[in-house]
Formats: C-alpha cells, sequence, structure tokens
C-alpha cells in the first residue's frame, strides 16, 4: 500500500474544495491501492511568519511527520487570481525535504479556466523542490454547478476515468521513487 497525503487547498468560508475532495477520496478508495491521509489546511495551524532560523514552529511537528510519511501527494486547489491559493504557497515553503523526489498529483477547480493556471504554477513550484508533478491532471470548471448535494458528481464517467488516471500515475511514480529513494537516498 501507498501512503498518500490528500491536501485540501482553501481555506476560505464556503469553500468548495471539501466537495471535491471528498469525491476524489472514494475514487482513490475504490482503487484500493492507497492508504489516504487527509490534509484539511483549514484545519491546520500552520504561521505566516517564518523565523530566520530552525527548528520550525512546534506545531508544525505532526503535520511535518504526515507529509515525511507520504509516499505522494494530491493536492486540491481552487485558482484564485490565476494561481493557488496562500495556504498552499505557506504549506508548501513550510516544507522541503518532505516534498523531494516524490510525485505530486494535482486537482482543481474554479470558473472559466477550471483551475488550469494554479496547476501550471504549481508545477514550476514543485520542479523547484525535486518533486514530480504528475501528467495527468483533474479540472472541473465551474463545480458548483457539477456535483449534487451528496456531494456526488452528476455525470461521473469522465471524472472517475481521469481519477483512474491521476492514480495509476501517481502510484506508478510513487513506487519508482519509493524504490529509488531506499536504494539510494535522494541527495546523497
Amino acid at each position: 500500500m501507498l501512503n498518500v497525503a490528500i491536501i485540501i487547498g482553501s481555506v476560505r468560508e464556503g469553500r468548495f474544495g471539501p466537495v471535491v475532495a471528498d469525491w476524489f477520496v472514494d475514487q482513490a478508495k475504490a482503487s484500493g491501492q492507497v492508504a489516504l491521509d487527509v490534509i484539511d489546511l483549514a484545519e491546520v495551524d500552520l504561521p505566516l511568519v517564518m523565523p530566520a532560523s530552525v527548528p520550525p514552529a512546534p506545531q508544525m511537528t505532526e503535520l511535518s511527520r504526515r507529509l515525511h510519511a507520504a509516499d505522494a501527494f494530491v493536492f486540491v486547489t481552487p485558482e484564485y487570481n490565476r494561481s493557488f491559493p496562500a495556504s498552499v504557497k505557506n504549506v508548501i515553503d513550510w516544507h522541503y525535504t518532505e516534498w523531494q523526489a516524490k510525485p505530486v498529483g494535482l486537482i482543481s477547480y474554479g470558473s472559466m479556466s477550471g483551475g488550469q493556471h494554479a496547476i501550471q504554477a504549481l508545477r514550476a513550484v514543485f520542479a523547484e523542490l525535486h518533486a514530480v508533478t504528475i501528467r495527468e491532471t483533474i479540472s472541473f470548471v465551474h463545480p458548483w454547478n457539477q456535483f449534487g448535494e451528496d456531494g456526488r458528481h452528476l455525470d461521473p464517467s469522465a471524472p472517475e476515468q481521469a481519477a483512474r488516471a491521476l492514480l495509476d500515475q501517481l502510484g506508478w511514480w510513487a513506487r519508482a521513487l519509493k524504490n529509488a529513494r531506499a536504494e539510494h537516498p535522494y541527495g546523497s
């Protein structure tokens, strides 16, 4: 079993991220290939001010442990002003080695672009951190019109197919990189 951390990026009141994340959790559970750890950034006390030296803030210990234990990540992010929210950048910047040599799947949502600008911006950030963003993504254009009140997608065929593709690629990269890190620790 691979350990996958699913990170809900939006922290705004009335946010739609948990609906998308819950849908993806159901898809991932159905695959039977992953153990999931859902990290909701609205429930994490991420400091805004970074000290000039380490150690990190004490409240970050548990989050750092959870990220370090993950073999792969999936970010569920909205698009704000053609990019991803500050909460996502904050969690990324508070950590470094936790992301290295691990794959990152990206799920976005938003209005006209479905969050594709957020995905493109995140690809550059994760490349700098030596993480691998996988090619397959999932984007929801106007998602609030696509999900019912029960959180189920109203027309699930295409999104479920996209979720399977994302999970297959994420699994391949997670296994390959986990084996590579075990054989030769990254950066050594």
